[in-house]
């Protein structure tokens, strides 16, 4: 068996201007941020960004790396719409393909899969048909003839996720309320990068269930505690909405600036004097 640790830095230098990268979790909730924050320290730009956006996306559109983003929203939860990507989206920085979120779910699955496409029922008599010109629909060759959405395959270079515990071997735990689909998006990509909270020996008594990567489809693991802050890891924590507020209301060269300018270590120094400051 193979041993698959590396840092984040590892990770990045793995990745490429122009790829199309996945980022898993959901909104404001267990996002790979440890690795976002590494992947913005890298001069690495012009990504296709496929994602159930959260500050993940934010930050990436903020500091200007994304050319077109794949996406069924992008929200902060606690704050319905993330400031950041609204604000480049207004100025017209990125391209955005909006998709529904189920649209989104079975292109995973047809990448997964590696199918070219899925016939899908969602977005039938919605607008997503009319501001997504590309998509196609197809005819069942069956007698009920019924005609669906042929929602894309979501190809992806690179896929990002983090869990609460993996193995150095790749096969990786959660142990909150929802997978947020990051198998498939590990299943959906050429490589996979998981970071997790703590790397374990094995996972010999843990419930099968909550085995949602298995190792096959994993490339690397890194281990990151407290990688997914400010968003919600639970049950290890819960989402630092105080510093999420910040965030969301301070100008982004301001906020990188104090926060952005330095490694990971740096990061989580200057979140914790910004603490000391406010009590």
């Amino acid at each position: 068996m193979t041993d698959k640790t590396m840092t984040p830095e590892d990770v990045v230098s793995r990745l490429r201007s122009g790829m199309t990268l996945g980022i898993g979790g959901w909104g404001s909730r267990r996002k790979p941020m440890a690795l976002v924050r590494a992947l913005l320290r890298s001069g690495i730009t012009d990504l296709t960004v496929i994602s159930y956006g959260g500050p993940d996306v934010g930050l990436l559109a903020a500091a200007g790396r994304i050319r077109t983003l794949v996406a069924a929203f992008a929200t902060l939860d606690s704050i319905p719409l993330e400031p950041h990507f609204r604000a480049a989206r207004q100025r017209g920085a990125f391209e955005l393909r909006e998709i529904d979120e189920a649209m989104f779910m079975w292109g995973l699955h047809a990448a997964a899969n590696r199918l070219p496409f899925l016939p899908v029922r969602s977005g039938l008599g919605s607008d997503v048909m009319r501001v997504n010109p590309g998509l196609k629909t197809v005819t069942s060759p069956y007698e009920d003839g019924e005609t669906f959405v042929a929602m894309p395959a979501l190809r992806m270079d690179a896929a990002l996720v983090h869990l609460h515990r993996a193995d150095r071997l790749g096969n990786g735990q959660y142990l909150g309320p929802d997978p947020y689909f990051d198998d498939l998006f590990c299943e959906a990509a050429d490589s996979a990068y998981v970071s997790c909270e703590r790397l374990v020996d094995d996972f010999a008594t843990a419930v099968p269930q909550t085995l949602l990567v298995k190792r096959h489809a994993v490339t690397g693991v890194v281990e990151a505690p407290n990688g997914a802050h400010f968003t919600s890891c639970a049950p290890d924590y819960g989402r630092d909405e105080p510093f999420q507020k910040l965030y969301a209301t301070t100008p982004w060269p301001q906020f990188a600036e104090r926060f952005l300018s330095g490694d990971e270590k740096a990061y989580r120094s200057a979140v914790e004097s910004w603490h000391e400051e406010q009590q």
